[in-house]
């Protein structure tokens, strides 16, 4: 197994990559003036918009058998990958590596994207925690406290940093005894926080939840406020991210992240680290925290640098524009990881039919054959990567103009909103160079 994330680099685009990041940019100035020309009102309203799904389905999904369904699969997988975890050989071969680093961690994205929510169907701790509250007659929804307002996302973001430590920084991340301690301690910090504030604790504490949720709201299903299963666009929908304290941070350490992903693999860094007498888990992890914070800090100075009315406090806003940083998540993602997750993917499909490594073949999938396709065609997957980044910033910033247009004042709604230009632009330029740097 090759944990590679991805494979095309500068070289293999048809034009110079230098050409190509000037281009983002550009496109994204062309965007902006389009819209501050023909946008000048709010179009999203996730509350109210969106086209009823077919009545069939609707009362397929809202159905309680439904989602009891999924969440069996869900805790049928999940023992599953445990049983692998905990007696299968410590080797790069069991699949729990693959199913945590690849299936759950990248497998996210388009699993959310298609599905909306998609963690919160089916995760085994919310399960767990059901079961326990039906055996013990108490109620799921309700803790012993009420979880306090300022509290928000905080808890997620500190988990997301957690995983990310893990995968890329951790020097003993392909062995299983760090497996099994994190995803100890998330199961435990669940469960109680859960015991304490209700399931509430779930869509605030639950890094995989909070960013399956996230993403989950770029699908073209979604909810209105009555409950209405409906069909919208993904802005549409994107518009019901629900703002809280914390929110910049979790799209900053997902964002963050992914860019020190892309620059640890730099040539740069890779001989800094080779070379250096330091300590290089430490300055990694100093350095990842210093990419999250930059996304962070730039993003809340380039939201706050604007006019605002009186009913509107201005250290509300970066949480109130955070969801335009979605788009531009995913489509790193998507630059990112593509060939990551579609080989390694494959190669973990194969091997959990084989999870003890004795030969056996449980699931049917230990004799499929992985297609190497993408690896093959390095320009296909540097355009791709191109593409991705450059259209998750032009979503980001049509969400961006178009919360502006509701929360700003109309003399600040086009000023106000070029020190955000500016900082996607710098995004852009940036993520792209980093994706090509190696």
């Amino acid at each position: 197994m090759v944990f590679a994330h991805g494979i095309g680099g500068a070289k293999d685009l048809p034009i110079p990559a230098e050409y190509a990041i000037a281009g983002a940019g550009a496109a994204l100035a062309v965007s902006f003036i389009v819209l501050a020309l023909a946008w000048r009102t709010p179009r999203f309203d996730a509350a109210t918009s969106g086209r009823p799904v077919p009545a069939r389905l609707a009362a397929l999904v809202d159905h309680p058998a439904f989602g009891i369904v999924l969440r069996l699969l869900g805790f049928m997988f999940f023992a599953y990958v445990v049983w692998a975890a905990v007696f299968g050989p410590d080797l790069l071969t069991n699949p729990t590596f693959g199913v945590v680093y690849v299936l759950l961690w990248v497998g996210i994205v388009p699993a959310s994207l298609l599905f909306g929510p998609f963690y919160k169907a089916i995760s085994p701790i919310r399960t767990i925690n059901l079961v326990f509250a039906r055996l013990t007659g108490g109620d799921p929804e309700r803790g012993v406290f009420q979880l306090p307002g300022w509290v928000g996302y905080w808890p997620a973001a500190v988990g997301l940093f957690a995983f990310v430590w893990l995968e890329l920084i951790y020097p003993e991340s392909t062995y299983l005894s760090p497996i099994r301690l994190w995803f100890a301690v998330y199961i435990a910090v669940l469960l109680v926080g859960s015991a304490l504030f209700g399931s509430s604790w779930f869509a605030r504490a639950d890094p995989f939840e909070v960013y399956s949720t996230l993403v989950g709201h770029l699908s073209v299903f979604g909810r209105r406020a009555d409950g209405t299963l409906v069909f919208r666009s993904p802005l549409g929908n994107l518009d019901g991210v629900l703002a809280a304290p914390g929110l910049v941070a979790v799209v900053s350490v997902l964002f963050g992240s992914t860019a020190f992903d892309s620059f640890k693999d730099s040539n740069f860094w890779l001989r800094y680290t080779q070379a250096t007498d330091l300590n290089v888990p430490l300055l990694n992890t100093l350095m990842m925290l210093a990419f999250c914070a930059v996304v962070a800090l730039s993003f809340a100075a380039a939201t706050m640098a604007t006019g605002v009315d009186p009913e509107v406090r201005r250290v509300h806003l970066p949480d109130l524009f955070a969801h335009s940083v979605v788009p531009i998540i995913v489509g790193y993602m998507v630059a990112h990881y593509l060939s990551y997750f579609v080989e390694t993917g494959q190669q973990t499909l194969v091997q959990l039919s084989d999870p003890m490594g004795t030969g056996a073949n449980l699931l049917g999938t230990a004799d499929w054959e992985v297609s190497y396709w993408l690896s093959t065609h390095p320009t296909f997957l540097a355009v791709t990567k191109v593409l991705a980044v450059v259209t998750g910033h032009i979503l980001g910033v049509i969400a961006a103009h178009d919360r502006a247009t509701r929360l700003l004042p109309r003399r600040h709604q086009l000023t106000g909103q070029l020190p955000l230009l500016f900082v996607m632009v710098f995004y852009t330029v940036s993520g792209l160079y980093l994706l090509f740097s190696g």
